[in-house]
């Protein structure tokens, strides 16, 4: 735990600025022993509900180690906790009551969440750490074990100037929230299915100032799998990613998918720092997802040591929907407007895989201006319409700058490093 308190320290510093209004409450009025042994979610849900009952306020949390189970939290409610002040998930899933979730893109059972909140507006969560139950619980599938922080259809959320560490589980999952903010977190996870943040559904998304490094994608765009998925039509869309480290020892550093029927739009990343162990951004999906993937944008990247920088694999990533779309061209993403600018790569293996694309389906606008820095193969792309390479002029790569198939647009011809 030492190592943990470690990271809550270098919290202290940050300036927590926690939403709404009304009484403050203090969980060790209500019993709560914050000694790393005693079982305090009672006290710590009575404080909470106490808090909402009254329409709102700050519940504190001292100094501490807390352990507790599933908590859940209520409109116009601040969880504000000290910088040393640490919530510690219990080992026993008996304190993860199931409920629905939607897991892997589609609606199932599964534990809920260390910290929840439903249909609720005013959240904030902010300062101190927050650490996930030990395995087995992360390893849990069938039903889904608890992540750690799960909001639900949640309005004007604040997620803000604390620390996560988890294991081979999601750590944050918005689902069908609008006006969510999430910044100046640190987060960690390792092995698979270690996310960093889920947004899944969200209309409204800032994750600003965030270091995160995880053992999957550290930031995952998501909107469901399948028919159901698409029918309903909820798609993630207006996401600004700014001035992160983003950072993944397995996967991605940012992906797109393979989740993606309800469709994902109008995203973009800015000053960001990405490093993955397969791709920094990889836009994936497969047949059956149908979809669409539109007006993705990035800006003044570092792209640090990687195998690849942009990874596209449309054709068969990700686990088959119990519903999938149907139709020979409609059973495909479809992809538009992909577009990044003002980029220095620092020993990336391959600058751009995009050769899974459907030929029913071709990516239309992808667009490439001002790269800089080296890399060992160049861009490699296939089924492709609007293509606009200028100024990219990486060094060190092997032979043609450009391999297209079935690609139409200008600097195809490698005239697009000049």
């Amino acid at each position: 735990m030492n190592k943990l308190i470690g990271i809550g320290i270098l919290l202290n510093g940050l300036l927590a600025t926690p939403g709404g209004a009304g009484q403050t409450l203090n969980v060790s009025d209500y019993g709560a022993k914050g000694d790393g042994v005693t079982k305090d979610t009672a006290a710590i849900q009575q404080a909470l509900d106490a808090c909402g009952q009254h329409g709102g306020g700050t519940v504190t949390v001292p100094e501490g180690v807390f352990l507790t189970g599933s908590l859940v939290l209520h409109a116009n409610t601040t969880l504000q906790m000290a910088s040393r002040a640490f919530l510690l998930g219990s080992p026993d899933i008996a304190d993860y009551p199931l409920e629905n979730v939607r897991w892997e893109g589609e609606f199932r059972e599964g534990h809920r969440a260390l910290l929840s909140a439903s249909n609720a507006a005013n959240i904030t969560i902010t300062g101190g750490g927050i650490f996930g139950p030990p395995l087995p619980l992360g390893k849990l599938r069938t039903p889904r074990g608890p992540v750690l922080i799960e909001l639900t259809s949640c309005t004007n959320a604040l997620l803000d100037n604390f620390t996560t560490q988890y294991q081979q589980l999601w750590s944050i999952h918005a689902l069908f929230c609008s006006n969510l903010t999430a910044r100046a977190l640190i987060i960690r996870t390792v092995n698979a299915n270690g996310d960093g943040i889920d947004v899944d559904s969200c209309d409204g998304v800032l994750i600003d100032r965030c270091d995160i490094n995880t053992g999957d994608d550290a930031i995952s765009l998501k909107s469901g799998r399948g028919l159901t998925a698409q029918t309903l039509a909820r798609p993630t869309r207006n996401v600004l990613i700014r001035n992160c480290r983003l950072q993944s020892s397995i996967y991605a550093a940012l992906g797109f998918g393979t989740e993606m029927s309800g469709g994902i739009r109008d995203v973009k990343v800015q000053n960001c720092v990405l490093s993955g162990r397969q791709n920094c951004i990889f836009i994936k999906s497969r047949d059956g997802r149908g979809g669409y993937m539109e007006n993705i944008s990035g800006e003044n990247l570092t792209v640090l040591k990687s195998p690849t920088f942009i990874g596209v694999d449309l054709l068969k990533k990700g686990i088959q929907a119990t519903d999938p779309v149907p139709g020979d061209v409609e059973k495909w993403p479809r992809v538009s407007n992909l577009s990044f600018k003002n980029v220095t790569v620092q020993d990336v293996t391959t600058l751009v895989e995009a050769t899974n694309v459907p030929s029913a389906r071709p990516v239309d606008g992808f667009t490439l201006t001002d790269f800089s820095g080296n890399c060992s193969r160049a861009i490699s792309i296939a089924n492709m319409t609007n293509v606009v390479f200028a100024r990219v002029r990486v060094t060190g790569f092997d032979g043609p700058l450009v391999t297209a198939q079935n690609a139409q647009g200008t600097g195809l011809d490698g005239s697009g490093g000049k």
